[in-house]
């Protein structure tokens, strides 16, 4: 019966570093970028964003050419932080796959 209570104890361990892990994840930010730079769009571990940057050159664009480049700094900031949520994840734990669990970003 030892053996289930090492299961159970490894749970509740690991259960514990995962909520460790979603903590961290809250505090992380993420930077997309588009346009070489001229548009960058942060967004916090929750994927909402935190701050919009746009050159003073981009303004002088047409409007769906802005639009279009916030879209895609937004992409590459999501892209961003699904990666670093990934190594916390991981990190947490220690490599261990978790089937079927997916962090929803």
């Amino acid at each position: 019966m030892t053996d289930f209570s090492k299961i159970l104890d490894k749970a509740k361990e690991l259960e514990a570093k995962m909520k460790e892990s979603q903590e961290r994840i809250k505090n992380i930010t993420s930077e997309g970028v588009s346009g070489s730079d001229s548009v960058k769009v942060i967004l916090n571990g929750d994927s909402e964003i935190v701050k919009i940057e746009l050159s003073d050159e981009i303004l002088k664009e047409d409007k769906n050419i802005i639009e279009d480049l916030i879209v895609a700094a937004h992409n590459n900031a999501r892209k961003n932080l699904k990666s670093k949520t990934s190594e916390e994840i991981s990190k947490a734990t220690g490599g261990f796959g978790i089937p079927g669990f997916k962090w929803p970003l």
